[in-house]
């Protein structure tokens, strides 16, 4: 039993696992099971303990024409709820409109 690095090519992010070796009689030969441990902090290169259920996007990721990305600063943040504001209030001006038809 050892712990071997593997690196996440889309992330560049560095996980450890454990890895079990073991003889497969049908096939007749070695095979290995891994188990993650966890990711390797990149400045101190101990193991960060993880579930692997983390589900953040990688550096390398770019938004498709369908994906919204919020605002990261708050005044992003205002424009874009009295735009939403603008856009329901309108709604609900259309909605009364074919109402009263």
């Amino acid at each position: 039993m050892g712990i071997v690095y593997q690196t996440d090519k889309r992330s560049g992010i560095t996980y450890a696992y454990e890895n079990q070796s073991f003889w497969d009689p049908e096939l007749k030969r070695s095979k290995s099971k891994r188990k993650l441990i966890g990711r390797i902090d990149p400045e101190t290169k101990q193991i960060i303990p993880t579930d692997g259920r983390c589900k953040k996007r990688s550096p390398s990721y770019e938004a498709g024409s369908d994906d919204y990305e919020m605002p990261k600063t708050m005044k992003g943040l205002k424009d874009e709820i009295r735009r939403l504001l603008k856009e329901n209030q309108e709604l609900r001006d259309q909605l009364e409109k074919y109402k009263s038809k």
